[in-house]
């Protein structure tokens, strides 16, 4: 049986959907995860390890698979910190070679800046040792942005703009992981921009670029994306030169990624990089926007076939994410059906289940609903999603 191995996904986003993805496409579905309790319809063999980065477990485990008859075409990951890992699984198993020396440098932000730093697009960054005393730690050029340097999404990313709450995010970050030096990187200012690309024999193709919006409270959360992006044709220009020269850097030639990046004084500068498509529900949105199911295309290539990136419309798309105000366990979700019903709607995702605890927003992971609606313009579009997303309403046992 034609067998497709993934290691590690979440309850719902993109992990989520590239199980569905992969099992319409015709495979048996195996999922190696150190989740407890996970159940998903679409996955024929759910193996639980404690320890993913074990490779004799995982190797074991793969034997008995092929024993049982299973064909093992792919094994490959959508969530961090096990894309490098995976494709490294993929070579050993003799199936396909992904960069995986870039992916891996893509999974450290203090890898990725040393790597890039003599590029226009980097910005100015120091790194703190972690032996460092707070009281010698002394910035002049405020606002900044504090990292931890393997963590992903943004639960670990602080926005600060005085000496005082610099020297208090080192200190949370550090009390997570006292061992490891902290990436204090300056502050972007100006409208970011997500691109999702994938690399093929040294082929870079870009699936869209995507106009995010973004909620500054201390943490930087995403809650706005919109398709198309709007950029001038010159400035759009400009950015995939340097996008191709930050994949060339970086010596990528096989995989996937996104970017975020800022256009600030004449340059695009490098926000962020992850080796792996973006979380949440961006493949309905490109989907939608751009006719190109990104989930399968990536797929498609970690089975050794060439992925196609060809658009086949531009259409306006608009996603609103949803966060809350408070905290507390969920009693019930309402309005999903009424915002469904909105002009132009076309998703409505609700992420969490009665009984989970819920609060403000810390990190993206903290966005618990999403509407995704298209309009004969991007303010229509945007229109549509927002208003429909005032339907969903969080009813909250506080605490």
């Amino acid at each position: 049986m034609e067998t497709i191995i993934f290691i590690g996904s979440n309850k719902t986003g993109t992990s989520k959907e590239a199980l569905t993805t992969a099992k319409e496409m015709g495979y048996c579905i195996v999922l190696f995860t150190n989740r407890k309790n996970l159940q998903f319809s679409d996955v024929d063999n759910i193996i639980y390890t404690e320890d993913l980065f074990n490779e004799r477990i995982i190797f074991d485990e793969i034997t008995k698979l092929e024993e049982q008859g299973k064909h093992i075409r792919a094994c490959l990951s959508f969530i961090d910190p096990f894309v490098s890992y995976a494709a490294n699984l993929s070579k050993k198993l003799g199936l396909v070679h992904l960069s995986i020396d870039s992916l891996s440098l893509m999974e450290n932000k203090i890898m990725f800046r040393e790597k890039l730093k003599n590029l226009p697009s980097s910005p100015s960054y120091s790194i703190v040792d972690p032996y460092t005393p707070l009281n010698e730690i002394n910035y002049m050029n405020f606002p900044l942005i504090v990292k931890s340097p393997i963590s992903n999404g943004s639960k670990d990313v602080i926005f600060v703009d005085c000496i005082e709450n610099l020297k208090e995010g080192i200190q949370i970050l550090q009390k997570k992981d006292c061992s490891s030096p902290i990436l204090v990187e300056e502050y972007l200012h100006g409208t970011q921009y997500l691109i999702e690309i994938i690399v093929y024999n040294s082929e870079i193709s870009i699936a869209a670029i995507i106009k995010q919006e973004v909620a500054n409270g201390g943490k930087i959360i995403v809650v706005g994306y919109q398709y198309p992006s709007g950029l001038k044709k010159e400035i759009e220009e400009k950015l995939v030169k340097t996008i191709e020269k930050i994949i060339e850097e970086l010596g990528f030639t096989n995989g996937a990624c996104h970017l975020e990046m800022k256009y600030m004084q004449d340059n695009w500068k490098l926000v962020e990089i992850n080796p792996r498509m973006s979380g949440g529900y961006i493949n309905s949105m490109i989907e939608l926007g751009t006719g190109i199911h990104l989930i399968k295309e990536i797929i498609k290539m970690n089975l050794g076939e060439h992925p196609s990136l060809v658009h086949t419309k531009k259409d306006n798309v608009y996603s609103r994410y949803v966060t809350i105000k408070s905290r507390g366990t969920l009693l019930k979700v309402v309005g999903k059906e009424k915002a469904l019903k909105h002009i132009g709607v076309k998703h409505v995702y609700i992420k969490p289940n009665e009984g989970d605890v819920l609060t403000e927003p810390y990190s993206m992971g903290n966005r618990y609903a999403c509407v995704i609606a298209v309009g004969e313009s991007m303010e229509a579009a945007k229109k549509n999603a927002i208003n429909a997303s005032k339907e969903i309403q969080f009813y909250l046992d506080p605490f």
